[in-house]
Protein backbone atom coordinates (compact mmCIF):
# COMPACT_ATOMS: atom_id res chain seq x y z
CA UNK A 1 0.00 0.00 0.00
CA UNK A 2 1.36 3.45 -0.89
CA UNK A 3 1.85 6.10 1.76
CA UNK A 4 -1.04 8.10 0.30
CA UNK A 5 -3.33 5.09 0.45
CA UNK A 6 -2.34 4.52 4.09
CA UNK A 7 -3.14 8.14 4.90
CA UNK A 8 -6.54 7.91 3.26
CA UNK A 9 -7.30 4.69 5.12
CA UNK A 10 -6.52 6.34 8.45
CA UNK A 11 -8.69 9.36 7.60
CA UNK A 12 -11.57 7.05 6.70
CA UNK A 13 -11.12 5.14 9.94
CA UNK A 14 -11.00 8.30 12.04
CA UNK A 15 -14.23 9.52 10.46
CA UNK A 16 -15.80 6.17 11.30
CA UNK A 17 -14.86 6.75 14.95
CA UNK A 18 -16.45 10.22 14.93
CA UNK A 19 -19.61 8.88 13.30
CA UNK A 20 -19.83 6.16 15.93
CA UNK A 21 -19.43 8.72 18.72
CA UNK A 22 -22.24 10.82 17.29
CA UNK A 23 -24.38 7.73 16.92
CA UNK A 24 -23.88 6.94 20.60
CA UNK A 25 -24.99 10.42 21.64
CA UNK A 26 -21.79 12.40 22.04
CA UNK A 27 -22.15 16.10 21.26
CA UNK A 28 -18.56 16.23 19.99
CA UNK A 29 -15.55 13.95 19.76
CA UNK A 30 -11.92 13.63 18.73
CA UNK A 31 -10.07 10.58 17.43
CA UNK A 32 -6.36 9.86 17.22
CA UNK A 33 -5.09 6.83 15.32
CA UNK A 34 -1.47 5.77 14.89
CA UNK A 35 0.27 3.00 13.01
CA UNK A 36 3.94 2.29 12.54
CA UNK A 37 6.70 -0.24 12.26
CA UNK A 38 10.37 -0.43 13.01
CA UNK A 39 13.38 -2.44 14.02
CA UNK A 40 15.79 -2.28 16.95
CA UNK A 41 19.01 -4.18 17.50
CA UNK A 42 21.20 -4.31 20.61
CA UNK A 43 24.61 -5.99 20.59
CA UNK A 44 27.13 -6.46 23.36
CA UNK A 45 30.68 -7.79 23.04
CA UNK A 46 29.95 -8.48 19.36
CA UNK A 47 27.03 -10.77 20.24
CA UNK A 48 23.36 -10.09 19.55
CA UNK A 49 21.69 -9.11 22.81
CA UNK A 50 18.26 -8.18 21.45
CA UNK A 51 16.53 -8.05 18.09
CA UNK A 52 13.00 -6.66 17.93
CA UNK A 53 10.59 -5.90 15.14
CA UNK A 54 7.91 -3.35 15.96
CA UNK A 55 4.49 -3.14 14.40
CA UNK A 56 2.16 -0.89 16.34
CA UNK A 57 -1.33 0.47 15.98
CA UNK A 58 -3.62 2.25 18.37
CA UNK A 59 -6.77 4.31 18.67
CA UNK A 60 -7.60 6.91 21.28
CA UNK A 61 -11.04 8.54 21.37
CA UNK A 62 -12.27 11.44 23.48
CA UNK A 63 -15.98 12.21 23.63
CA UNK A 64 -17.92 15.09 25.12
CA UNK A 65 -21.46 15.18 26.40
CA UNK A 66 -21.76 18.91 26.79
CA UNK A 67 -18.78 19.63 29.01
CA UNK A 68 -18.40 16.15 30.44
CA UNK A 69 -15.47 14.24 29.00
CA UNK A 70 -14.60 10.58 28.58
CA UNK A 71 -11.56 8.96 27.01
CA UNK A 72 -10.79 5.37 26.01
CA UNK A 73 -8.22 3.59 23.86
CA UNK A 74 -7.56 0.29 22.11
CA UNK A 75 -4.97 -1.44 19.96
CA UNK A 76 -7.69 -3.17 17.91
CA UNK A 77 -8.93 -1.22 14.88
CA UNK A 78 -11.78 -3.56 13.93
CA UNK A 79 -15.33 -2.20 13.64
CA UNK A 80 -16.43 -4.06 16.77
CA UNK A 81 -13.48 -2.73 18.78
CA UNK A 82 -14.15 0.82 17.61
CA UNK A 83 -17.77 0.56 18.72
CA UNK A 84 -16.76 -0.88 22.10
CA UNK A 85 -14.07 1.77 22.66
CA UNK A 86 -16.42 4.62 21.84
CA UNK A 87 -19.02 3.09 24.18
CA UNK A 88 -16.46 2.91 26.97
CA UNK A 89 -15.56 6.58 26.48
CA UNK A 90 -19.23 7.56 26.46
CA UNK A 91 -19.90 5.63 29.66
CA UNK A 92 -17.03 7.43 31.36
CA UNK A 93 -18.28 10.83 30.18
CA UNK A 94 -21.79 10.17 31.50
CA UNK A 95 -20.43 9.73 35.02
CA UNK A 96 -17.94 12.59 35.15
CA UNK A 97 -18.73 16.06 36.44
CA UNK A 98 -19.09 19.00 34.11
CA UNK A 99 -16.13 21.31 33.63
CA UNK A 100 -16.78 24.54 31.78
CA UNK A 101 -13.26 24.50 30.35
CA UNK A 102 -13.57 21.04 28.77
CA UNK A 103 -14.23 20.59 25.07
CA UNK A 104 -12.54 20.61 21.72
CA UNK A 105 -10.18 23.45 20.93
CA UNK A 106 -11.92 26.42 19.31
CA UNK A 107 -12.95 25.72 15.71
CA UNK A 108 -11.46 28.93 14.35
CA UNK A 109 -8.01 27.87 15.60
CA UNK A 110 -7.89 24.64 13.57
CA UNK A 111 -5.01 24.33 11.09
CA UNK A 112 -5.95 24.79 7.44
CA UNK A 113 -2.50 24.65 5.82
CA UNK A 114 -0.23 21.59 5.94
CA UNK A 115 3.19 22.32 4.42
CA UNK A 116 5.47 19.40 3.67
CA UNK A 117 7.95 19.39 6.56
CA UNK A 118 9.96 16.48 5.11
CA UNK A 119 9.68 14.32 8.24
CA UNK A 120 9.05 10.92 6.64
CA UNK A 121 12.09 8.95 5.47
CA UNK A 122 11.74 5.21 6.15
CA UNK A 123 15.12 3.49 6.39
CA UNK A 124 15.41 0.44 4.16
CA UNK A 125 17.73 -1.50 6.46
CA UNK A 126 17.60 -5.24 7.12
CA UNK A 127 18.16 -6.88 10.49
CA UNK A 128 21.48 -8.24 9.20
CA UNK A 129 22.63 -4.78 8.15
CA UNK A 130 21.55 -3.26 11.49
CA UNK A 131 23.47 -5.95 13.37
CA UNK A 132 26.53 -5.30 11.24
CA UNK A 133 26.37 -1.56 11.96
CA UNK A 134 25.92 -2.08 15.69
CA UNK A 135 28.88 -4.49 15.91
CA UNK A 136 31.06 -2.14 13.82
CA UNK A 137 30.14 0.71 16.17
CA UNK A 138 30.97 -1.25 19.30
CA UNK A 139 34.21 -2.60 17.80
CA UNK A 140 35.32 0.94 16.90
CA UNK A 141 34.86 1.92 20.56
CA UNK A 142 36.48 -1.18 22.05
CA UNK A 143 39.51 -1.01 19.74
CA UNK A 144 40.07 2.72 20.22
CA UNK A 145 42.23 2.42 23.34
CA UNK A 146 43.39 -0.46 25.57
CA UNK A 147 41.81 1.30 28.55
CA UNK A 148 38.39 0.52 27.08
CA UNK A 149 37.89 -2.75 28.95
CA UNK A 150 34.19 -3.52 28.69
CA UNK A 151 31.03 -2.56 26.88
CA UNK A 152 27.41 -1.81 27.66
CA UNK A 153 26.71 -2.42 24.00
CA UNK A 154 25.67 -0.63 20.83
CA UNK A 155 22.21 -0.15 19.36
CA UNK A 156 20.61 0.62 16.02
CA UNK A 157 16.94 1.56 15.83
CA UNK A 158 14.55 2.71 13.15
CA UNK A 159 10.87 3.61 13.26
CA UNK A 160 8.44 5.09 10.74
CA UNK A 161 4.78 5.74 11.29
CA UNK A 162 1.60 7.66 10.59
CA UNK A 163 -0.67 9.44 13.05
CA UNK A 164 -4.12 10.76 12.20
CA UNK A 165 -6.19 13.24 14.19
CA UNK A 166 -9.77 14.24 13.49
CA UNK A 167 -12.51 15.99 15.43
CA UNK A 168 -16.10 17.12 15.16
CA UNK A 169 -15.11 20.56 13.88
CA UNK A 170 -14.36 18.87 10.54
CA UNK A 171 -10.63 18.89 11.11
CA UNK A 172 -8.83 15.82 9.80
CA UNK A 173 -5.12 15.38 9.03
CA UNK A 174 -2.40 12.76 8.97
CA UNK A 175 1.24 13.19 9.94
CA UNK A 176 3.97 10.89 8.64
CA UNK A 177 7.33 10.81 10.41
CA UNK A 178 10.41 8.69 10.92
CA UNK A 179 13.25 8.55 13.44
CA UNK A 180 16.50 6.60 13.40
CA UNK A 181 19.39 6.32 15.82
CA UNK A 182 22.76 4.71 16.47
CA UNK A 183 24.34 4.60 19.94
CA UNK A 184 27.19 3.04 21.89
CA UNK A 185 28.18 2.87 25.56
CA UNK A 186 31.51 1.54 26.85
CA UNK A 187 33.50 1.22 30.08
CA UNK A 188 37.09 2.32 30.68
CA UNK A 189 39.59 1.60 33.47
CA UNK A 190 42.84 3.20 34.44
CA UNK A 191 45.96 1.13 33.74
CA UNK A 192 46.12 0.09 37.41
CA UNK A 193 42.55 -1.23 37.24
CA UNK A 194 41.05 1.50 39.39
CA UNK A 195 38.75 4.36 38.46
CA UNK A 196 36.18 2.67 36.23
CA UNK A 197 34.09 5.10 34.16
CA UNK A 198 31.18 4.68 31.76
CA UNK A 199 29.95 7.03 29.06
CA UNK A 200 28.23 6.96 25.67
CA UNK A 201 27.62 8.68 22.38
CA UNK A 202 24.79 8.58 19.89
CA UNK A 203 23.40 10.11 16.74
CA UNK A 204 19.81 10.49 15.60
CA UNK A 205 18.13 11.75 12.46
CA UNK A 206 14.95 11.71 10.45
CA UNK A 207 17.04 10.20 7.62
CA UNK A 208 18.99 7.00 8.23
CA UNK A 209 21.68 7.77 5.68
CA UNK A 210 22.48 11.04 7.47
CA UNK A 211 23.51 9.31 10.70
CA UNK A 212 27.19 9.49 11.57
CA UNK A 213 29.06 6.33 10.60
CA UNK A 214 29.30 3.50 13.14
CA UNK A 215 33.03 4.18 13.40
CA UNK A 216 32.52 7.85 14.29
CA UNK A 217 29.86 7.09 16.91
CA UNK A 218 31.97 4.30 18.45
CA UNK A 219 35.14 6.38 18.58
CA UNK A 220 33.26 9.32 20.07
CA UNK A 221 31.80 7.01 22.75
CA UNK A 222 35.33 5.86 23.57
CA UNK A 223 36.65 9.42 23.73
CA UNK A 224 33.83 10.53 26.03
CA UNK A 225 34.46 7.59 28.34
CA UNK A 226 38.24 8.01 28.44
CA UNK A 227 37.84 11.70 29.23
CA UNK A 228 36.09 10.72 32.47
CA UNK A 229 39.05 8.73 33.85
CA UNK A 230 40.88 10.02 36.92
CA UNK A 231 37.86 12.08 37.99
CA UNK A 232 38.27 14.13 41.16
CA UNK A 233 36.03 15.74 43.73
CA UNK A 234 35.89 19.47 44.28
CA UNK A 235 35.84 21.40 47.51
CA UNK A 236 32.65 23.41 48.05
CA UNK A 237 32.72 26.77 46.30
CA UNK A 238 30.78 29.26 44.19
CA UNK A 239 31.74 29.52 40.53
CA UNK A 240 30.40 29.94 36.99
CA UNK A 241 28.80 26.88 35.38
CA UNK A 242 28.75 26.13 31.66
CA UNK A 243 25.90 23.82 30.55
CA UNK A 244 26.59 21.78 27.39
CA UNK A 245 23.70 22.05 24.83
CA UNK A 246 21.97 18.82 25.90
CA UNK A 247 21.81 20.02 29.50
CA UNK A 248 21.11 23.62 28.48
CA UNK A 249 17.97 22.28 26.81
CA UNK A 250 16.87 20.88 30.17
CA UNK A 251 17.60 24.18 31.92
CA UNK A 252 15.34 25.98 29.45
CA UNK A 253 12.78 23.22 29.95
CA UNK A 254 12.48 24.23 33.62
CA UNK A 255 11.61 27.73 32.40
CA UNK A 256 9.04 26.61 29.82
CA UNK A 257 7.41 24.32 32.40
CA UNK A 258 7.08 27.29 34.74
CA UNK A 259 5.27 29.36 32.11
CA UNK A 260 3.12 26.42 31.03
CA UNK A 261 -0.61 27.02 31.31
CA UNK A 262 -1.12 24.14 33.74
CA UNK A 263 1.50 25.46 36.20
CA UNK A 264 0.00 28.94 35.91
CA UNK A 265 -3.65 28.12 36.57
CA UNK A 266 -2.70 25.72 39.37
CA UNK A 267 -0.50 28.49 40.83
CA UNK A 268 2.34 25.98 41.06
CA UNK A 269 5.12 28.02 39.46
CA UNK A 270 8.02 30.20 40.58
CA UNK A 271 7.13 32.43 37.60
CA UNK A 272 3.47 33.14 38.34
CA UNK A 273 1.89 35.94 36.28
CA UNK A 274 5.19 36.45 34.51
CA UNK A 275 4.02 37.62 31.07
CA UNK A 276 5.53 41.07 30.62
CA UNK A 277 8.15 40.39 33.28
CA UNK A 278 11.90 40.40 32.73
CA UNK A 279 13.23 36.92 33.52
CA UNK A 280 16.40 36.76 31.36
CA UNK A 281 19.09 39.29 30.43
CA UNK A 282 18.32 41.64 27.52
CA UNK A 283 20.15 39.53 24.93
CA UNK A 284 18.00 36.41 25.43
CA UNK A 285 15.37 35.62 22.79
CA UNK A 286 13.41 32.35 22.73
CA UNK A 287 10.92 31.52 20.01
CA UNK A 288 9.13 28.66 18.30
CA UNK A 289 9.93 27.65 14.72
CA UNK A 290 7.46 24.83 13.94
CA UNK A 291 8.10 24.60 10.20
CA UNK A 292 11.81 23.69 10.04
CA UNK A 293 12.22 20.91 7.43
CA UNK A 294 13.22 17.62 9.12
CA UNK A 295 13.07 19.36 12.52
CA UNK A 296 12.89 17.09 15.55
CA UNK A 297 9.75 18.92 16.77
CA UNK A 298 8.32 20.28 13.51
CA UNK A 299 4.54 20.24 13.12
CA UNK A 300 1.84 22.27 11.39
CA UNK A 301 -0.74 21.54 14.11
CA UNK A 302 -0.71 20.50 17.75
CA UNK A 303 -2.36 17.47 19.37
CA UNK A 304 -5.74 19.23 19.30
CA UNK A 305 -5.53 20.27 15.66
CA UNK A 306 -4.72 23.90 16.50
CA UNK A 307 -2.47 25.55 13.92
CA UNK A 308 1.09 26.06 15.09
CA UNK A 309 2.82 29.32 14.34
CA UNK A 310 6.12 31.06 14.73
CA UNK A 311 5.88 32.93 18.01
CA UNK A 312 8.13 34.69 20.48
CA UNK A 313 8.26 33.14 23.93
CA UNK A 314 10.85 35.57 25.29
CA UNK A 315 11.93 38.79 23.58
CA UNK A 316 14.76 40.92 24.94
CA UNK A 317 14.61 38.90 28.17
CA UNK A 318 10.88 39.58 28.71
CA UNK A 319 8.26 36.79 28.78
CA UNK A 320 5.77 37.28 25.93
CA UNK A 321 3.28 34.47 26.43
CA UNK A 322 2.35 31.43 28.44
CA UNK A 323 2.50 28.03 26.71
CA UNK A 324 -1.01 26.62 26.49
CA UNK A 325 -3.36 24.07 25.08
CA UNK A 326 -7.08 24.81 25.02
CA UNK A 327 -7.95 23.61 28.54
CA UNK A 328 -5.29 25.60 30.40
CA UNK A 329 -5.98 28.62 28.17
CA UNK A 330 -9.66 28.60 29.14
CA UNK A 331 -8.71 28.23 32.78
CA UNK A 332 -6.68 31.41 32.42
CA UNK A 333 -9.27 33.22 30.32
CA UNK A 334 -6.92 33.16 27.33
CA UNK A 335 -6.61 31.41 23.96
CA UNK A 336 -4.61 28.30 23.06
CA UNK A 337 -1.12 29.04 21.75
CA UNK A 338 -1.04 25.80 19.72
CA UNK A 339 1.08 24.00 22.28
CA UNK A 340 -1.06 21.07 23.34
CA UNK A 341 1.58 18.35 23.38
CA UNK A 342 4.50 20.73 23.83
CA UNK A 343 6.70 23.25 22.05
CA UNK A 344 7.76 22.97 18.42
CA UNK A 345 11.47 23.55 17.85
CA UNK A 346 12.11 26.01 20.66
CA UNK A 347 15.01 28.10 19.37
CA UNK A 348 17.40 30.33 21.32
CA UNK A 349 19.49 33.13 19.85
CA UNK A 350 23.23 32.69 20.36
CA UNK A 351 25.50 35.45 21.56
CA UNK A 352 27.94 34.23 18.89
CA UNK A 353 30.63 32.28 20.75
CA UNK A 354 31.86 28.82 19.77
CA UNK A 355 32.43 26.22 22.47
CA UNK A 356 36.12 27.09 22.92
CA UNK A 357 35.20 30.78 23.24
CA UNK A 358 32.57 29.91 25.86
CA UNK A 359 35.27 28.17 27.91
CA UNK A 360 37.52 31.21 27.64
CA UNK A 361 34.66 33.49 28.61
CA UNK A 362 33.99 31.38 31.71
CA UNK A 363 37.71 31.45 32.48
CA UNK A 364 37.55 29.40 35.70
CA UNK A 365 34.56 27.25 36.61
CA UNK A 366 32.64 24.05 36.01
CA UNK A 367 31.89 22.60 32.58
CA UNK A 368 28.74 20.62 33.30
CA UNK A 369 28.30 17.41 31.26
CA UNK A 370 26.05 15.22 33.41
CA UNK A 371 23.19 15.64 35.90
CA UNK A 372 21.82 13.15 38.41
CA UNK A 373 18.45 13.23 40.15
CA UNK A 374 15.67 15.80 39.91
CA UNK A 375 15.88 18.05 42.94
CA UNK A 376 13.85 20.91 41.50
CA UNK A 377 11.01 22.71 43.27
CA UNK A 378 8.70 24.11 40.60
CA UNK A 379 6.96 26.40 43.08
CA UNK A 380 10.00 28.05 44.69
CA UNK A 381 12.51 27.56 41.86
CA UNK A 382 15.03 25.95 44.20
CA UNK A 383 17.44 23.78 42.20
CA UNK A 384 19.83 21.11 43.48
CA UNK A 385 21.20 18.21 41.44
CA UNK A 386 24.07 15.77 41.48
CA UNK A 387 26.55 16.56 38.74
CA UNK A 388 29.60 15.48 36.77
CA UNK A 389 31.77 17.48 34.43
CA UNK A 390 35.18 19.09 34.08
CA UNK A 391 37.04 21.74 36.02
CA UNK A 392 38.23 24.60 33.82
CA UNK A 393 40.97 27.14 34.56
CA UNK A 394 41.89 30.07 32.31
CA UNK A 395 39.57 28.68 29.65
CA UNK A 396 41.29 25.28 29.49
CA UNK A 397 39.83 21.98 30.71
CA UNK A 398 42.00 20.67 33.56
CA UNK A 399 40.44 17.41 34.82
CA UNK A 400 37.12 15.56 35.17
CA UNK A 401 35.07 15.96 38.36
CA UNK A 402 32.40 13.81 39.98
CA UNK A 403 30.45 13.35 43.23
CA UNK A 404 29.46 17.01 43.45
CA UNK A 405 26.14 18.82 43.74
CA UNK A 406 25.24 22.08 42.01
CA UNK A 407 22.61 24.32 43.56
CA UNK A 408 20.89 27.63 43.02
CA UNK A 409 17.51 29.18 42.35
CA UNK A 410 16.15 29.06 38.83
CA UNK A 411 15.17 32.73 38.87
CA UNK A 412 18.74 33.69 39.69
CA UNK A 413 20.15 31.17 37.23
CA UNK A 414 18.03 32.37 34.31
CA UNK A 415 18.67 36.01 35.16
CA UNK A 416 22.37 35.24 35.54
CA UNK A 417 22.96 33.81 32.07
CA UNK A 418 26.14 35.38 30.70
CA UNK A 419 26.25 33.97 27.16
CA UNK A 420 24.70 31.37 24.84
CA UNK A 421 27.00 29.52 22.45
CA UNK A 422 26.48 28.73 18.78
CA UNK A 423 27.34 25.03 19.31
CA UNK A 424 23.75 23.90 18.75
CA UNK A 425 23.10 20.15 19.05
CA UNK A 426 20.88 19.18 16.09
CA UNK A 427 19.89 15.91 17.78
CA UNK A 428 17.66 17.50 20.41
CA UNK A 429 14.29 19.23 20.10
CA UNK A 430 15.42 22.52 21.68
CA UNK A 431 17.79 24.36 19.41
CA UNK A 432 20.26 25.88 21.85
CA UNK A 433 23.98 26.10 22.24
CA UNK A 434 25.84 25.84 25.54
CA UNK A 435 24.68 28.24 28.27
CA UNK A 436 26.99 29.97 30.74
CA UNK A 437 25.47 30.79 34.14
CA UNK A 438 27.34 33.46 36.08
CA UNK A 439 27.35 31.85 39.53
CA UNK A 440 26.18 28.66 41.24
CA UNK A 441 26.97 26.86 44.46
CA UNK A 442 29.08 23.71 44.18
CA UNK A 443 28.90 21.31 47.11
CA UNK A 444 31.74 18.81 47.34
CA UNK A 445 34.32 17.84 49.89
Amino acid sequence: MTIQAKKEALLTLSQKVLDEAKKQGATSAAAGISTGDGLSVDVRMAEIDKLEYHRDQGLGVTVYFGQRQGTASTGDLSDAAISDTVRAACNIAKYTSEDECRGLADAELMATEFPDLDLYHPWDITAEQAIEKAIACENAAREFDPRITNSDGASVSTYSGLSAYANSHGFAAVRASSSHSLSCSVIANEADGDGMQRDYWYDSSRIGSQLDSPEIVGQKAAEETLSRLDARKLTSRQCPVLYIPRLASGLLGHFTSAIGGSAQYRKASYLLDSVGSKVFPDFVNLYERPFIPQGMRSASYDSEGVATREQDIVRDGIVQTYIMGSYSARKLGLQSTGNSGGLHNLTVDSTGQGFAEMLRLMDTGLLLTGLIGSGINGITGDYSRGATGFWVEKGVIQYPVEEITIAGNLKDMLGGIVAIGNDTDRRIGTRTGSILVEQMMISGE
